[in-house]
Formats: C-alpha cells, sequence, structure tokens
C-alpha cells in the first residue's frame, strides 16, 4: 500500500464536487449531439475548461479539485452508462422535483455488469495530472446503491424484463454491482486515485416520509432497503487500501435550485450513520427540509461536512448564523470532526443551478472565511 504524505479530505472548508458548466461546454455539448463536432472535438473544449477550472479551485485556496463534473450530463447516470452491461435509454418521464421536471434518461441492465476501462479512469487521471502540492484531486461517482436503485426501477418500457434476464435475484444484482465497483475503484487507485466520493440520493428518498407518493415507488420495509444499502455500499469497498479516503455525500436533490424530497436524516441514521464504512458523510443541512442535528449522535469515528452553505440560490448566508449551527451540530459530534461545504454541487446536471459563476465562487470564498474562524 503507498505511504503517501498529501493531506487528504475531509478539509475544513471543503467542496462536493460540480460546478457551473461555461457555455463553450454547453455549447460543445449541443454540437457534439447535433453531429457537428466530434469526440476529440469535444474532448479538448472539456479540457480548457477543465483546466481553468482547476486553476480557480487553487486561487480560491481549495484543498480539492475536481473537474466540476463537466464530461458528464448527470452526476449518477453517465457513471453506470460507463460500465460494462448497463446502457442508456430514454425513460417516460424524468425526475420529478418541486415544481419541475429533469430531462429523460435511465439505465438499463443488458448484460454482465463489469467494471472494467470505465471511461471516468481517463477524467480523473487529466485532473489528477492539474494536482499541486497539498492537493488532492477527487473523484466523484454515485454510490453503488444508488446504481442498483436506478436500474431495478421500471422508467422505460422493458427496464424490468431486460434486468431478469440477466440477474434473476437481487442478490445476483447487488454482488454484480459491487464487483464492478471494486474493479473501478482499483483502477482509479491504481491512476493515482486517494480520494472518491459516493454521491447517494437513495437516503435523501427514505429521509421522506411521502416518498411513496412523491415518486410513485411501492412501500418498503425502511430497515430491510437501509441495510441493503448499506451492505451493497460497504462491499464496494471491503479492503480497500488504507490511505483511499472514501466520503458518502447525501442530499435530497439538486437539480436546477430545486428539490426532490424533504425530512431528517432521522429514519435512516441508525443504518447509515452507524454502518457505513466510509470516512466521512457530507450532509445536505442548508433548510429546515433537512431536519435538526439530533441523528448525528449515531456518527461513530467518521468525520462529518455539514452541508450549510446553500448552492440553490446566489443570497450569502450571515456568517454568524452559520458559526452558530457549527456548534450546535458540535453537540453531537466532536467540533473537531467536524468540516464546512456547500450542501450540495452547483451542477448535479449540466443545466446547473440558478446561480452564477461569479455566485459559487462566493459561496466558497465564505465557506473558507467561517472554516478559517472556526477552525483556525
Amino acid at each position: 500500500m503507498s505511504t503517501s504524505i498529501q493531506p487528504n479530505a475531509p478539509f475544513r472548508a471543503d467542496i462536493v464536487g460540480s460546478f457551473l458548466r461555461p457555455q463553450a461546454v454547453k455549447d460543445a455539448r449541443a454540437a457534439y449531439v447535433a453531429g457537428k463536432l466530434d469526440a476529440a472535438g469535444l474532448k479538448a473544449v472539456e479540457d480548457d475548461a477543465i483546466r481553468d477550472l482547476v486553476a480557480k479551485q487553487k486561487a480560491a485556496g481549495l484543498q480539492v479539485i475536481t473537474d466540476g463534473e463537466f464530461r458528464r450530463s448527470y452526476w449518477h447516470l453517465d457513471f453506470m452508462w460507463g460500465l460494462n452491461g448497463i446502457e442508456r435509454r430514454t425513460s417516460r418521464t424524468g425526475y420529478m422535483f418541486h415544481d419541475e421536471e429533469t430531462t429523460a434518461d435511465t439505465a438499463v441492465v443488458t448484460g454482465p455488469i463489469s467494471g472494467e476501462n470505465h471511461p471516468f479512469v481517463e477524467h480523473f487521471k487529466f485532473v489528477k495530472a492539474l494536482e499541486g502540492e497539498g492537493q488532492v484531486a477527487r473523484q466523484t461517482i454515485p454510490a453503488p446503491i444508488q446504481t442498483f436503485s436506478e436500474v431495478t426501477l421500471d422508467r422505460c418500457d422493458g427496464q424490468q424484463e431486460s434486468l431478469r434476464a440477466v440477474y434473476k435475484t437481487d442478490e445476483e444484482l447487488a454482488d454484480a454491482i459491487a464487483a464492478a465497483y471494486r474493479t473501478v475503484i482499483a483502477d482509479l487507485y491504481a491512476a493515482g486515485c486517494r480520494n472518491i466520493q459516493f454521491d447517494d440520493c437513495t437516503w435523501g428518498i427514505y429521509c421522506d416520509t411521502d416518498f411513496v407518493a412523491k415518486t410513485g415507488m411501492s412501500p418498503v420495509d425502511l430497515q430491510k432497503v437501509s441495510e441493503l444499502g448499506v451492505a451493497l455500499n460497504n462491499a464496494a469497498i471491503a479492503d480497500k487500501p488504507d490511505d483511499l479516503v472514501i466520503n458518502t455525500h447525501v442530499c435530497r436533490g439538486n437539480y436546477h435550485s430545486t428539490y426532490a424530497f424533504e425530512g431528517g436524516y432521522d429514519p435512516i441514521a441508525p443504518y447509515l450513520f452507524a454502518n457505513e464504512d466510509v470516512d466521512a458523510f457530507y450532509l445536505e443541512f442548508d433548510t429546515p427540509r433537512a431536519g435538526g442535528f439530533e441523528p448525528l449522535r449515531y456518527i461513530g469515528k467518521q468525520k462529518v461536512v455539514l452541508g450549510l452553505v446553500t448552492s440553490k440560490d446566489a443570497k450569502l448566508e450571515n456568517k454568524e448564523d452559520i458559526i452558530a449551527r457549527i456548534h450546535e451540530a458540535a453537540k453531537y459530534v466532536p467540533l473537531d470532526q467536524l468540516a464546512l461545504s456547500p450542501q450540495c454541487g452547483f451542477a448535479s446536471t449540466e443545466e446547473g443551478n440558478l446561480v452564477t459563476d461569479e455566485d459559487q465562487w462566493k459561496k466558497l470564498t465564505l465557506v473558507k472565511e467561517i472554516a478559517q474562524e472556526v477552525w483556525g
């Protein structure tokens, strides 16, 4: 195993990962879809934009760098489409958010799932090469249970039939997904990755007592699905190298400044916080929709990055209010285990939130200033 002396996340002033797509990237992607730009031309535009973004991250004093997810349409689906045995399909509808519907895409199992030659490994290598001293290049991917959840839904014709032609049981599917993730994680590690973030909205769903009505999903046994989620995520990171930090980020949806779910962490904390074998949890706490800090009492040795600054609107939070909330959270988790970030990225999908480029950097400046005041 490596004995890297590089610092690693979470940092006192941290980020979730995605940033607003520059217009040049949006234009290039539209031209690519229209057949007016080839893959090499699209990559060249993305490369330039990512270099510029990383330079801005460094200038802002961030210790984590990401590619802003500029090479993706979605925070989750693009990764799933990169796995062998999973293909992109148009869904009947998009995901339903508060007063808004997303674009309509899903992921369908069409063959045995595996993780060899995942395109995100090459994406990571590009960012890794831009890493400076004292900085860590982070790779964000959807959690294994997020992939499991997507492919077991019924969002397009034939989705379930195609799945069950390959995997007769959920247990077989879960084992295959965990194995595929272990392959991707090993390849990322070999490429120099030391910080992977699982983005996991499945928990945000189960925080919401009204999720059945909002999603059309069937009622579930909360204990059963929670134990499955933790077990699958843990299986994917079993035997990971000691110097590979893996974090879980949980939120309730982040699309075009809207949200999908609401409710505190109380229903899922006894399972997720108590039993998932990650190094830190990045948790949405920017509005009352996320509930109070009491569920943090289930946290063990993991660090908690408090998402108290919102990425959904431009208004800057009151610094003293945020500091007070950090100290309130410290009643349940020692202050030394806490850190600060926005509750989510600024563009979980290519559409982005309803803020400007200037707004997103002002938010991160605020995060830095508060972290300096609280932790020095």
